[in-house]
């Protein structure tokens, strides 16, 4: 991969305004990953995707691209999703703040003859001092410890087809989707700050958010210990 001058970053898609690989009508750039890529590794993707499963999904989310684009909301598009994929059983990974738009989605996927099984983030809670949480970081927002992995086993014993996050924390969404079997979708990112719409804070970074590029984000712990 190459290397800005004068730097010691290592340029990717993200620093990419050529998109020739979607477009086709430009070219691409000297660090391009597609460029750098083997036949082997194009050769070992290619056959997952002629996997049935993978064949099936990747049909499927295409027409789904084109059938709705830009008309239907992603509740829609999921509930399609797995009609499409013949799924029936549907997890829902939820927060505990979450609750209520969790029912209310559990209500439109029964109304599509679909078949929730919600699991909150609670659910065979432990207390966070007895994971090694300091108690004085306990304090704000409760003893009780969420618990992702649980959420996770629990939708694997109950065999559900596809796993809907809606609003895990950072982190504890990594450790859900790490050990859940079934693939997952998600219907909703946890942002407390921002109405769990975290793309604001991009959108707004010619305006309230441009601190964000302007330095880099605070963090008093890593200050501390540093």
């Amino acid at each position: 991969m190459a290397k800005q001058e004068n730097s010691n970053i290592t340029l990717s898609c993200s620093d990419c305004g050529q998109e020739h690989c979607g477009r086709r009508n430009s070219f691409y750039p000297e660090f391009c990953l597609t460029t750098h890529l083997s036949q082997e590794e194009i050769d070992e993707v290619w056959a997952l995707y002629n996997e049935p499963e993978n064949k099936k999904m990747s049909v499927i989310s295409a027409q789904i691209e084109s059938d709705f684009y830009c008309r239907y909301t992603r509740v829609e598009e999921i509930v399609v999703f797995c009609h499409r994929m013949g799924y029936k059983k549907i997890g829902i990974a939820t927060c505990g703040g979450l609750l209520y738009e969790a029912r209310i989605f559990a209500q439109i996927l029964r109304k599509n003859d679909l078949e929730p099984y919600g699991v909150v983030c609670k659910v065979g809670s432990f207390d966070k001092v007895d994971v090694g949480v300091p108690a004085e970081d306990a304090v704000r927002t409760g003893p009780v410890m969420c618990n992702p992995i649980m959420q996770a086993k629990i939708l694997n014993r109950a065999e559900t087809d596809l796993n809907v996050v809606l609003g895990l924390c950072v982190g504890h969404d990594t450790m859900f989707y790490k050990y859940a079997e079934a693939p997952c979708t998600t219907l909703i990112t946890k942002d407390r700050a921002l109405c769990h719409n975290p793309a604001a804070a991009i959108y707004q970074t010619q305006g309230y958010f441009r601190k964000l590029l302007e330095r880099p984000v605070e963090d008093p712990r890593m200050q501390e210990e540093g």
